[in-house]
């Protein structure tokens, strides 16, 4: 898009389905590999990715070539059917509905990869459902507890 110029960093964060603990650490690195591949497929740039085995933290400049919920739909579609075509999981593997996204500005970019990268020590002290509500509240973000990622099954 001639003469479009923009400074667009998102935080996005979803969760398998039912928060199982699917995401192994034997190819979570193939798995931010993958989804790295289509974010940068699609014009974006990838800042910090970093997953658990229940949930997935993504961290990238955005660019507005993309609506973002295509493009989430794109990278948890792709995903899946790359998990399932390589037999990371022994049970059907799916991400599920819904996720959040949260923008950050320039100066506190930074901050937010250190987070991301702390995700797992972090969540010794704070589990994910807390840590996500939190980030809801902290951004003024509306939600419905009902609407909010399962617990763990």
């Amino acid at each position: 898009m001639p003469n479009t110029y923009t400074q667009i960093h998102l935080q996005f964060v979803f969760a398998v389905k039912y928060r199982r603990a699917l995401i192994q650490p034997e190819w979570k690195e193939r798995l931010h590999q993958y989804i790295t591949g289509i974010f940068q497929q699609n014009g974006h740039k990838m800042l910090q990715m970093y997953s658990v085995p229940d949930h997935i933290h993504i961290f990238v400049g955005f660019r507005p070539n993309q609506s973002i919920s295509s493009s989430i739909q794109n990278v948890k579609s792709e995903s899946t059917k790359w998990i399932k075509r390589e037999g990371f999981c022994d049970s059907s593997f799916a991400w599920q509905e819904g996720y959040g996204a949260i923008s950050y500005s320039k100066s506190h970019v930074p901050n937010v990869i250190r987070y991301i990268k702390k995700q797992e020590e972090h969540h010794t002290v704070v589990s994910f459902l807390k840590e996500y509500r939190s980030m809801l509240d902290k951004f003024g973000v509306g939600y419905d507890d009902r609407y909010l990622f399962r617990d763990l099954q």
